[in-house]
């Protein structure tokens, strides 16, 4: 079954973070990282449990996929057919319950499928 993707502010914010960050040494590069990022989440749609469960969280509703240096952090909504991407994160950086709490979906949140 082909899910959409519906993009939380946050994550939206972290991909512009992303790009801005590297584009200070090569826009093209920052180009190329950020379609990276976008297609292999892309591939979600069809391979929900491609991530694994995100190690520090115990609740086993938040997956993540690692993209290069990046954790892309989401749900599966199976009643709704729908994978939400909550965070795009670096891999050092540790995943806390005050990321997953400020998902921002009242409405907000920008489908792409």
């Amino acid at each position: 079954m082909v899910r959409k993707l519906i993009w939380s502010d946050r994550a939206f914010e972290d991909l512009k973070i992303i790009y801005d960050y590297i584009a200070r040494d090569s826009k093209r590069y920052a180009q190329v990282q950020i379609k990276h990022i976008q297609s292999k989440i892309l591939s979600l749609c069809e391979y929900p449990s491609l991530g694994r469960l995100v190690p520090e969280l115990p609740d086993n509703i938040y997956r993540e996929l690692i993209v290069d240096n990046y954790r892309v952090v989401y749900r599966i909504n199976d009643s709704d057919s729908l994978i939400i991407i909550i965070a795009i994160v670096h891999c050092r950086q540790m995943i806390e319950n005050e990321l997953i709490n400020t998902e921002d979906l009242n409405g907000k949140g920008k489908r792409k499928s």
